[in-house]
């Protein structure tokens, strides 16, 4: 009676444990010292597509192939041996939708601890699998890049150790990436280029974006315009773990820039100030000019319309390059000397007080004289001067320039080839 009360609690025991299995959403299988298949629940049914009867018995490689057991072959031996181990497959048995599975294998040992078969429990991978293929061809891409994109491209930890260089980079250095990778950035590019460069990685490392703009002369080619950016790497806890730099060749756009800058700010003729620079220039001088007196002076060249009818206007543009540096060699570099249109320039200088701008303009008037006179000209080319100063005659920008016009006409009137000093009764 007691040994029926036993085997019925195994048969109940038996049947419970099968249970479970069915209610564990994953196929579970038992397999025999040969391999074959003895046991499977309703999941693994559900997953091999087949009944129990067309399973039982049969080995891994008659239910799903050769190609299915020599991926299992190994981890059964694990298994057998006494280890639990994986193993990965692409399911082909599932369909048109093969399906990625990673099997885990582990011993079934008897009460007496002999092994004699194994589980086989599978899980679907198949969406992690495309996960990681995905970002593994992204990572692979990326280093693709990286490694071959014609920019020098680098990585250093907070140590400033390099841990990254491209293909570009070592180019540029002259070095492999084996002689390059565990040393300091310090190390490889010098003392001189370091201290150029360090004050932007700090700023990297404090957590700004930064750039680093400059001529190089000893690049390869000649002298180039190269901008470097500085690129913060933040960690998961938000830590700046070290700094991206990557360097650009700018060369064409900054010498495009320089080329608009220019022909915004310079006279195109002359290569003095253009009017509209020249009169930024006076407004901010006018701005300080309490502090340091500054006198406008304005230039209008005397017999300058007998060389455009005798000589043409080519000869009167070569004479005006001629004036305008002329008038540059005479000022400080400080001054400014602008074109304000036809023959009139614009000089302005600082000076402590009238006599000062007298001096000045009389220097002005001698370089004039003297460039003109050493010129085959149909007549003799002067200059009339008129100057007025800031803040003593005008405290507005437009009324000095009117008093130092006023003056130049002044000077015309008595006789040309002469200074006068422009005044304002008002004191405006």
């Amino acid at each position: 009676m007691h040994s029926d009360r036993t085997e019925q609690g195994a048969v109940a025991g038996v049947a419970s444990i099968d249970r479970l299995a069915d209610a564990i959403d994953l196929p579970i299988g038992r397999w025999d010292a040969q391999s074959r298949l003895v046991y499977c629940n309703g999941p693994y049914l559900g997953w091999s597509k087949r009944r129990f009867e067309q399973l039982q018995g049969r080995t891994l490689a008659e239910l799903y192939g050769d190609t299915a057991w020599a991926a299992a072959r190994n981890a059964f031996a694990a298994a057998f041996s006494g280890r639990s181990t994986s193993y990965e497959r692409r399911l082909t048995h599932l369909g048109a939708a093969a399906r990625w599975a990673r099997i885990q294998v582990f011993p079934d040992r008897n009460p007496e601890g002999v092994i004699e078969g194994v589980y086989t429990v599978a899980f679907d991978i198949h969406d992690d699998v495309l996960r990681n293929e995905a970002a593994n061809a992204a990572r692979r891409r990326l280093q693709r890049f990286t490694e071959n994109i014609p920019c020098p491209l680098t990585y250093v930890d907070r140590q400033f150790v390099v841990r990254f260089v491209n293909k570009a980079y070592t180019e540029v250095v002259g070095q492999s990436k084996e002689a390059l990778l565990g040393r300091s950035i310090a190390d490889i590019r010098g003392p001189a280029r370091w201290a150029e460069h360090q004050p932007y990685y700090e700023r990297a490392l404090a957590g700004e974006q930064c750039q680093y703009t400059r001529l190089v002369k000893d690049y390869a080619g000649g002298p180039r315009w190269l901008r470097t950016s500085y690129e913060p790497d933040y960690d998961d806890e938000g830590q700046v773990a070290g700094v991206y730099t990557l360097t650009i060749d700018v060369h064409d756009l900054t010498v495009a820039q320089e080329r608009l800058r220019r022909r915004i700010e310079r006279d195109e003729l002359t290569d003095a100030f253009s009017r509209r620079t020249l009169m930024d220039h006076l407004d901010a001088a006018v701005a300080r000019a309490g502090d340091q007196p500054v006198a406008l002076f304005f230039v209008d060249l005397d017999g300058f319309k007998a060389v455009n009818d005798v000589l043409g206007h080519a000869e009167g543009d070569r004479l005006l390059v001629t004036v305008a540096k002329a008038l540059q060699q005479a000022v400080r570099a400080d001054d400014a000397v602008g074109r304000f249109g036809g023959d009139e320039f614009l000089v302005l200088a600082q000076v402590r007080d009238v006599a000062g701008g007298e001096v000045m303009a009389q220097h002005l008037l001698s370089a004039v004289r003297e460039a003109c006179a050493g010129l085959a000209l149909p007549t003799e080319v002067t200059a009339s001067i008129g100057f007025a100063l800031a803040p003593a005659d005008a405290k507005q920008p437009l009324r000095l320039l009117q008093l130092a016009d006023d003056a130049m006409y002044a000077a015309k009137r008595q006789g040309k080839n002469r200074v006068m000093h422009g005044q304002d009764d008002s004191g405006g």
